[in-house]
């Protein structure tokens, strides 16, 4: 499965009935709800990472993959935005990149 694939099901289940979809239900509490669970989830794959549980990290990596691509949904956000800006970053060093963020 490619994250774009994975964008089209976070849509799908965006466009259903709070009802019969965790996702619609999720994003039907606001962008900044949605962005807790994704921060719960990032810290669960953090823990899982220190503790070297490779299957524990896996499981909680997709739980990760899944709920930010349910954040940037709630903000209008897409997977091919998110990839041009990894091919800007692309054309310079992460040091030289890293520098010109500071303010």
């Amino acid at each position: 499965m490619t994250l774009e694939e994975l964008e089209q099901i976070v849509a799908t289940r965006a466009a259903a009935s709070p009802d019969e979809s965790w996702t619609a239900k999720l994003l039907a509490k606001g962008p900044e709800k949605v962005a807790e669970k994704f921060g719960e989830e990032a810290i669960e794959a953090i823990i899982e990472a220190v503790k070297n549980d490779p299957e524990r990290l896996t499981s909680e990596a997709a739980d990760v993959l899944f709920h930010l691509l349910v954040m940037l949904q709630s903000r209008g956000v897409s997977v091919a935005d998110v990839m041009e800006e990894l091919a800007r970053r692309q054309s310079r060093s992460g040091l030289a990149e890293k520098a010109a963020r500071k303010p």
